[in-house]
């Protein structure tokens, strides 16, 4: 049996704010608040690859320290624009 959408999005809603790395969570938990809701199904899937990555591994994508590897390429990009956004550039 599948999982409901609106469990689903609660699911990855937590997983984005409780991911181990503090600096993980406050680039990934508000850009899970603003955008989950209007993920079409294909992103959802594509964001939930995203999280199944380490922090370890995220944290430079998003930085800019490390080029995320293909397929996950365009959505980090959006994410850390929206972090950029959010805190501005990194000192």
């Amino acid at each position: 049996m599948s999982e409901p959408h609106e469990a689903r999005l609660k699911r990855l809603s937590m997983r984005s704010w409780r991911r181990g790395t503090k600096e993980m969570d406050l680039i990934l938990g508000p850009y899970a608040d603003a955008h989950l809701a209007s993920m079409r199904p294909e992103t959802l899937d594509l964001y939930e690859r995203l999280l199944a990555e380490n922090d370890q591994d995220i944290y430079p994508w998003m930085t800019g320290g490390a080029d995320a590897p293909p397929g996950l390429q365009t959505i980090v990009a959006e994410i850390s624009a929206f972090a950029r956004a959010r805190h501005g550039p990194a000192r």
